[in-house]
């Protein structure tokens, strides 16, 4: 049995850290996209927009944890199934609910850390990436002209 949740937890850690990444990457270029018009023309310099951008990818693990999960999952019973893994090892005599079982350990371990993540780390980071948007909010501030409306 053991030899079988090593399988699966080989077969699961490697999806879950990729997809966690590209998820992690998609909304922070999604909170680039938002906020283009607040970074761009301000004269900013890189180091302050990359504290920017590392703040907000901390703000983004609580999005991003759970579909890493979901879909790592997904692949992992996918790529088991495609490869008649599945097939051996319920024709071996072994539930589905063992099989689950190393996976359902991991998922309990990471909302636990997710947990205190949240309690923890997501404030502090909301925090500082929201003081450093505001500061770059207020640094030079652009001059919205809009049509119909007349500036003295």
């Amino acid at each position: 049995m053991k030899k079988l949740y090593i399988l699966i937890l080989r077969s699961y850690i490697g999806p879950a850290i990729a997809t966690f990444f590209i998820s992690v990457f998609v909304l922070l270029m999604q909170f680039l996209w938002r906020y283009v018009d607040d970074l761009v023309g301000k004269g900013l310099e890189w180091d302050i927009i990359v504290q920017l951008m590392f703040y907000a990818s901390f703000t983004f693990v609580p999005m991003a944890l759970p579909l890493s999960v979901l879909l790592s999952s997904l692949m992992t019973f996918g790529n088991l199934g495609e490869r008649y893994e599945l097939v051996a090892i319920k024709a071996a005599g072994i539930s589905l609910k063992r099989v689950i079982l190393p996976l359902a350990v991991i998922a309990f371990v990471v909302s636990v850390g997710a947990y205190y993540y949240s309690n923890i780390v997501f404030p502090y980071a909301n925090l500082k990436f929201r003081t450093i948007l505001y500061d770059v909010r207020q640094k030079k501030m652009a001059f919205n002209i809009r049509e119909g409306i007349w500036y003295s």
